[in-house]
């Protein structure tokens, strides 16, 4: 078992001080900007020119779905939603902190990423650190 939480996804960084953060890698020849590890630029093709970048937590919802039936165990309705950060890249996760009512939700609207921990452990007794969305306060 982990002595701190380990990261749901390779690009969630949890120094040991400060505050945990999504990490991406920005292209250097066209400024794009993706999650995952890659030889090259999926946008331009480049090769050997993806850079570590951290990503704000701040950003606007491009797209939601309330979702009412899942798994046994998964707490219902919850949101999935996708949001395009400030400054480049796009994150899917789940938004709280808000009714899962389409009257309250809106496109466009500003997010901001928290960080938490998860609600269930492994088999192992390891703790995840997550990362949701919630409106921008």
């Amino acid at each position: 078992m982990a002595d701190k939480p380990l990261p749901i996804v390779p690009y969630l960084q949890i120094p040991d001080e400060g505050d945990p953060y999504l990490e991406g890698l920005k292209c250097s020849s066209c400024g794009a900007i993706t999650l995952r590890r890659r030889m090259a630029c999926a946008s331009c093709g480049g090769r050997d020119t993806l850079q570590p970048q951290r990503l704000s937590n701040r950003g606007t919802l491009h797209v939601f779905s309330i979702t009412h039936r899942s798994f046994p165990g998964i707490e219902v309705p919850f949101i999935s939603a996708i949001a395009d950060l400030d400054g480049g890249g796009s994150i899917k996760t789940n938004l709280i902190g808000i009714d899962p009512d389409p009257e309250k939700i809106q496109m466009g609207m500003p997010v901001e990423v928290v960080y938490e921990i998860a609600p269930r452990k492994d088999g192992e007794g390891n703790e995840y650190m997550t990362f949701y969305l919630r409106p921008a306060s």
